[in-house]
């Protein structure tokens, strides 16, 4: 794939359309004016159908998730896993609206994402049949929303080996003790994916079973806490979750037993996370680019418009250079799902080092191309430097990319 097709780029325009229509009058309420972003999103999943192909989704993990149960009933071997190869085109229509809300909003991409991804594709990944009908299908269609929760205040990068959020078995299910931070949705979030460490007496802490429950809004013990103030993504709500004896009963737990552990499959959801990002920084470095050029022939300095000046010919070009190489790894993205592959973790990994280091460093040229005025919130490179910066915190910090590319490497 070396370009857009004229079908993507058709949906792109209808996309964009949207975007000028319903995002962009509600940018500042939504940047600075504490407007949950969920209701624009909802209207973006009915304007696409989104919320249909949502509930569909569902109907058939909850339909491979009853086929499985009733072969494990009858003590048969169960049939090999199902793997749902999506498509290029498919693919490629999932992320072009990632782009294009990039453009304005970064963080109703997050906020979207955790909610529909990583926390309905957890409870489809590991939940039984009616775990899935329960809470994934209200989560696909958006009709509530999800908080996937497992980074805690002394954790970080280490999530599982400094977990200290705790299930501890009671004669009728469990009681969940711990708090959560940085979790994006957890203020407004009806549906919580919850991972903490079994409490197994004489086992060491680094060795205990990883287990996840799901939570549901306003249960005894449980506080979700306001929005918390942040560098940037004001539009993705950010808060902490507290939990003191929540007792929930077994069919809280993922699975319905302690034998599925968090541990596995992490790699799956790196993986997704990391590519990703990818194209949220596509859409930060496509906009910064757009808006430098505009910029730059219209500003004239010492009788001249700025664009004539081989310094500032230089930031555009390494805007430039800097988009044609995100753009060919999103095209690569899309390519490998053509043939019904993923990135590898570590190639995610080296995509999302790279891709997050060039939406930063563009941004923030941005910025300076502006100069005075870029330092102003009312020119928008202003908001889209500090949106940028977390593409390389969230999903795992730069210095763990680098980790997890250098592993590779000397393992092979």
């Amino acid at each position: 794939m070396i370009q857009w097709s004229e079908s993507h780029q058709a949906i792109r325009d209808v996309v964009k359309q949207f975007v000028q229509d319903e995002i962009v009058p509600k940018v500042h309420e939504l940047e600075h004016g504490d407007l949950p972003p969920y209701e624009v999103l909802r209207k973006m999943f009915a304007a696409f159908g989104m919320r249909d192909m949502g509930q569909m989704r569902a109907e058939k993990a909850v339909a491979r998730a009853k086929k499985k149960e009733a072969a494990r009933a009858r003590g048969e071997e169960l049939p090999p896993k199902e793997e749902r190869l999506v498509g290029g085109d498919e693919t490629a229509m999932q992320i072009i609206p990632i782009i294009e809300l990039s453009r304005y909003c970064p963080g109703l991409v997050t906020a979207l994402g955790v909610s529909v991804g990583l926390t309905a594709n957890t409870i489809m990944a590991k939940g039984t049949s009616r775990q899935i009908e329960r809470w994934a299908a209200g989560l696909l269609s958006l009709d509530t929303i999800g908080a996937w929760a497992i980074t805690e205040p002394g954790s970080g990068s280490d999530a599982f080996g400094a977990m200290k959020a705790t299930a501890r078995r009671t004669e009728n299910g469990y009681l969940l003790n711990g708090s959560k931070t940085f979790i994006t949705n957890g203020p407004y979030a009806d549906v919580i994916v919850f991972i903490c460490k079994l409490d197994e007496p004489g086992v060491e802490p680094q060795h205990r079973k990883v287990l996840s429950f799901v939570l549901d809004k306003g249960m005894k013990g449980l506080t979700q806490s306001k929005p918390l103030r942040k560098m940037g993504l004001h539009s993705s709500p950010t808060g902490e979750l507290f939990l003191e004896d929540v007792f929930v009963e077994k069919d809280r737990l993922l699975g319905e037993t302690e034998e599925i552990s968090y541990r596995t499959g992490a790699k799956d959801t790196f993986t997704a996370e990391r590519t990703g990002v990818a194209a949220m920084a596509l859409g930060i470095i496509e906009e910064c680019l757009r808006l430098c050029t505009e910029y730059a022939k219209t500003r004239v300095q010492f009788g001249k418009p700025i664009s004539d000046f081989q310094l500032i010919q230089l930031k555009l070009a390494n805007m430039e250079v800097a988009r044609m190489n995100t753009q060919n790894l999103v095209f690569r993205i899309i390519e490998l799902a053509a043939e019904g592959k993923t990135m590898p973790l570590a190639e995610a990994s080296a995509c999302k080092l790279y891709t997050a280091g060039a939406a930063v460093e563009v941004a923030l040229e941005a910025v300076q191309l502006f100069g005075g005025n870029g330092y102003m919130a009312e020119y928008r490179v202003e908001q889209l430097a500090r949106d940028a910066k977390v593409l390389q915190i969230y999903g795992g910090t730069d210095e763990i990319q680098v980790s997890q590319i250098a592993r590779s490497l000397v393992a092979s």
